[in-house]
């Protein structure tokens, strides 16, 4: 078993670019992270503290629901993408972490953000979740050469 997975969250469809260059730059499948209730254009307004995203990411027991499930027990390697919310991983990254088994995987954490650094997300995710194998992160913009994408997780 030596197979890697990209689990990605995409609301403004950023991470879904990457994610798909970053499975195609390592052979890999994909796996969205796709709300029950998708993301409309109010929902992500940060400007707005009533907005939907503003709601969850103040509220640390907010967990969206999630449609679809997979099954992890063929992977060893998980890239985990995501844009950064409030310095952090929106919160249905943390259903997805809390409602998988990821034992004996690693796991490479990509975001994307036009100013935050991946730096503060990842702390914050070995911090919530001390068991799990956090290996690394990296910010991508989407403009990235195809190399860089294979050459991240060597």
């Amino acid at each position: 078993m030596n197979k890697t997975l990209v689990c990605y969250f995409s609301a403004s469809g950023v991470t879904k670019m990457v994610a798909h260059n970053l499975a195609e730059a390592v052979s890999g499948n994909l796996f969205e992270i796709e709300p029950v209730e998708r993301y409309t254009e109010e929902d992500l307004d940060w400007n707005n503290e009533n907005s939907r995203s503003s709601r969850e990411m103040k509220d640390p027991n907010s967990r969206p629901k999630i449609v679809n499930k997979i099954n992890l027990e063929n992977y060893n390697t998980i890239l985990l993408g995501f844009p950064i919310w409030w310095g952090v991983c929106p919160k249905i990254i943390n259903t997805f972490l809390e409602e998988n088994d990821f034992t004996d995987k690693s796991i490479f954490v990509f975001v994307t953000s036009g100013g935050s650094s991946d730096r503060e997300s990842l702390e914050d995710l070995r911090k919530k979740y001390p068991n799990l194998q956090f290996v690394k992160s990296k910010r991508f913009f989407g403009t990235e050469k195809d190399e860089e994408y294979a050459n991240w997780i060597r």
